[in-house]
């Protein structure tokens, strides 16, 4: 979410998604007022929070056990870490470039270029393969 509200492109999961849930610690960490169609919804297992909050930060670990909460939903998360525990969960996730690209083949964003040339503006940590890889997808 920060990534795309610095991209001034918030918008995106809206037009992508039926439904929007963050968890109180990514609310937390966003630290912004958010739109009225992202829902905030915390995970009801708080056992197994405190479990994963061990292993990785506790936003990634909210929206983890709230993915596991929500059947069908599809988890957006950057974290490595929290990805890896994530594919070990079989949940179905996605990364931000991943959002990108799913926008670019629904025909809601016309290129992927100047959004990829603004992100490598900010501090965003990415590898280049990654991208490269994604805008090769996105043609």
């Amino acid at each position: 979410m920060i990534l795309l509200t610095n991209l001034d492109e918030l918008d995106l999961l809206k037009k992508i998604s039926k439904q929007v849930l963050i968890t109180p610690e990514i609310n937390q960490e966003f630290g912004k007022n958010l739109p009225d169609w992202i829902k905030i919804k915390a995970p009801l297992d708080k056992h197994y929070l405190r479990l994963l909050e061990r292993e990785i930060d506790k936003g990634e670990a909210s929206a983890i056990i709230l993915a596991l909460e929500t059947p069908g939903s599809i988890l957006i998360i950057d974290d490595l870490k929290g990805r890896k525990v994530a594919a070990e969960m079989d949940l179905k996730y996605s990364g931000s470039f991943g959002l990108l690209l799913r926008a670019k083949q629904e025909g809601i964003l016309s290129n992927l270029r100047p959004i990829v040339e603004r992100i490598r503006k900010t501090n965003f940590r990415y590898s280049d393969k990654l991208l490269e890889s994604i805008l090769e997808q996105a043609v």
